[in-house]
């Protein structure tokens, strides 16, 4: 699982652990006000739309739901476990396939037969960090 103390799904970590984790883990990911959350900067509203939709079906498929600020050019996820009132090892899993999802650049892997968005503002949909 992890390298962490024993856990269950709902075992809620502590300050400490949960800033090792992000740091080593989710390093665009932040901590703040009992959530881990991270801000997703699009090209528009088109790029919002599938940013969403995308954290809409991990989360869906997931069974476990961030809450989400919208806006015309940036979506903000933001996760914590309600029923164990922390951050616990569903949110780090939940984040890091979010992460992996949206931020996926095919141009970027070595061989890929896909190109990747267009670097032409008609066609980019989110900024990449």
């Amino acid at each position: 699982m992890t390298r962490w103390r024993k856990e269950t799904a709902d075992t809620v970590y502590t300050l400490e652990e949960v800033t090792e984790r992000l740091a080593e883990e989710l390093p665009k990911w932040t901590f703040e006000e009992g959530w881990i959350r991270r801000k997703y900067k699009t090209s528009g509203w088109k790029g919002t739309l599938m940013v969403v939709n995308t954290v809409g079906h991990l989360a869906e498929a997931a069974w476990h739901h961030p809450d989400l600020s919208v806006s015309y050019a940036f979506v903000t996820v933001k996760l914590m476990n309600h029923a164990a009132k922390g951050i616990t090892g569903k949110d780090f899993e939940l984040a890091r396939k979010i992460e992996e999802v949206v931020m996926w650049q095919p141009a970027a892997v070595a061989g890929s037969a896909l190109e990747g968005t267009p670097d032409d503002p008609r066609f980019k949909y989110l900024k990449y960090d």
